[in-house]
């Protein structure tokens, strides 16, 4: 059966679309993507509407990220204020307990983040650290954290409002690694629900390019 001159047009359109998808969907996911910062959790390093490319390239490698990267992960299915009772300090670790399970609803959710939501976020401390919150600072191995990029008046609370932070004196658990926002009483993080899996762990900020005025690479510090 002779094929016409215009469905064959047809089908190169589509094989065409096919591959330009796939090489999108690829990019996107292994290589890097532009996000928008959409809360004040890293302010003043990062202001809500800036525009930013993500580096997805630590994820491809699934290379652990350094202390004081900015780094993206997925949003943990337990985000509440936990008291001391609720938590096991003997195992930081954020739980993600909504999972995708076929092989469709994970292409849509981890692939094309179709309902995903994801933190921005610095990271603190790294695996089998001693993370201690005291005073208003970060003590790491019983050394004070230098943070210069935080704003003068920014403390790190021991206690959101009348709630205590559950995760303020624990070890860091291999493969994961401690996350707060520097906007720390405007940011929900680490202390809330715990430590993020390297598996979560979903690209580092690298370059800001809105505004223009602003435009270049991210300083970790």
């Amino acid at each position: 059966m002779k094929i016409s001159e215009s469905a064959k047009n047809v089908i190169e359109w589509i094989i065409c679309i096919i591959i330009a998808f796939v090489l999108a969907v690829s990019i996107k996911y292994f290589v890097g993507t532009p996000t928008i910062v959409s809360q004040e959790s890293m302010y003043p390093t990062l202001k809500p509407n800036q525009r930013l490319i993500l580096n997805r390239l630590i994820r491809t490698a699934k290379k652990m990220p350094e202390r004081y990267d900015i780094v993206t992960f997925e949003a943990p299915s337990v985000t509440g204020y936990l008291s001391i009772d609720e938590v096991d300090l003997n195992r930081p670790i954020a739980k993600y307990e909504n999972e995708p399970t076929n092989w469709w609803s994970k292409f849509l959710y981890y692939v094309l983040e179709i309902n995903k939501e994801s933190y921005i976020k610095r990271v603190i401390a790294l695996p089998g650290e001693h993370v201690k919150i005291a005073n208003g600072k970060v003590y790491i191995n019983g050394q004070e954290l230098e943070e210069p990029y935080l704003g003068e008046d920014i403390i790190t609370e021991e206690k959101v409002g009348n709630v205590q932070v559950a995760f303020n004196d624990f070890i860091v658990p291999e493969n994961t690694v401690f996350c707060m926002g520097d906007n720390r009483s405007k940011s929900t993080d680490c202390r809330v629900f715990g430590c993020i899996p390297l598996e979560k762990i979903e690209s580092k900020v690298w370059i800001r390019f809105w505004p223009l005025n602003l435009f270049g690479k991210v300083d970790a510090k």
